[in-house]
């Protein structure tokens, strides 16, 4: 398959198009992606949630070019667009999916924070494996997740090069098949069309964010 065409069909699986309705708390996950913030500080001033959680240490897309948190610059751009210091809660800790969980709760019960409903935001190509690792570490919540508005032909820049994207929507598609295994995400059906798109990038050498060897 054509890299440019599976690359495509990858990126689809990976979005889920959630309708977003008012919830308790925008939760954002770091990135490298600085246009995350940008989606949540739209989301605030649609007024879909009172309070924003920035999560996010230093993660594997970060820790060797910036040398403040994920949490921190992603406040910057948030109060940039106008968003109160006051709204923004930031954990600074964590450096992967499981931890932006795990340390956000811990954040929220040591505040007094009770939440029911969650809008989680993140890179477009990382709804679906945010959405399910919730679903699981978190599943008192309901979640509905949301991302910048971009396709995949639109979302390469000097800063994110395309190919380093299709390493990561690589990576994270192995970790949605191979993690509900472990107890880390809920499961969910991979169509026949979107694993052989997903073997014939992993062919053409698109492994760099492989957990292990592609079996």
């Amino acid at each position: 398959m054509e890299i440019q065409k599976a690359a495509q069909v990858v990126w689809n699986y990976h979005r889920l198009g959630h309708t977003l309705e008012p919830a308790d708390l925008i939760f954002v996950l770091g990135s490298h992606d600085l246009r995350v913030a940008e989606h949540a500080a739209d989301l605030f001033h649609r007024g879909l949630a009172p309070r924003v959680v920035l999560s996010g240490g230093l993660g594997r897309l970060t820790a060797a070019t910036w040398t403040r948190s994920e949490a921190e610059i992603f406040a910057e751009v948030l109060r940039a667009r106008g968003v109160p210091d006051s709204a923004l809660l930031l954990e600074q800790c964590s450096t992967n999916t499981g931890e932006n969980i795990r340390f956000t709760r811990k954040l929220l019960v040591t505040r007094g924070i009770k939440v029911q409903s969650i809008i989680a935001v993140q890179k477009p190509y990382m709804e679906r494996r945010a959405f399910a690792t919730i679903r699981k570490q978190w599943p008192e919540v309901e979640v509905r997740v949301s991302a910048p508005l971009l396709n995949f032909e639109d979302y390469g820049s000097a800063d994110i090069p395309i190919d380093e994207v299709i390493h990561i929507m690589v990576g994270d598609l192995q970790r949605i098949m191979e993690y509900p295994r472990l107890g880390f995400m809920i499961p969910q059906a991979v169509p026949e069309d979107v694993r052989r798109a997903y073997e014939s990038l992993v062919a053409a050498g698109f492994t760099q964010h492989l957990i292990a060897p592609p079996k």
